[in-house]
């Protein structure tokens, strides 16, 4: 079972940093990828970055490209989005994801199990 839990969401002005973890309790962490997906309102959902099983490869949508960095932790089972440079357009609730493919969440937008989400509000 993989059990999602965010936190790491909240206010901040633009150019500056946040850090979201997702933090699986089930026992199966090392087996699925992982990744971030963003809900603005009154928008689609949209793929942000996603990291495979073995933390070897990384996946990022264009406009996060060299501002955000995905990362996982196995020894203590969470993932990590470290988010620099953020801009108004970034706010948005973000939601971590598992699903056995980056390219389900990249192409699909989805995950297989979802956490709660968590809010991240950039100020201009």
């Amino acid at each position: 079972q993989v059990l999602l839990v965010e936190s790491g969401g909240g206010l901040v002005q633009a150019g500056g940093s946040l850090r979201l973890s997702c933090a699986d309790s089930g026992r199966t962490f090392s087996s699925y990828a992982m990744g971030w997906l963003r809900q603005a309102p009154g928008k689609e959902r949209e793929f942000v970055a996603a990291i495979s099983w073995n933390g070897v490869i990384t996946d990022y949508v264009d406009s996060v490209k060299g501002r955000f960095t995905v990362s996982r932790d196995f020894a203590k089972n969470t993932m990590a989005l470290q988010m620099n440079s953020l801009k108004p357009e970034d706010t948005a609730v973000y939601y971590c994801t598992a699903s056995n493919s980056i390219g389900i969440m990249r192409d699909q937008h989805r995950g297989d199990y979802w956490g709660q989400g968590t809010q991240v509000t950039v100020s201009s």
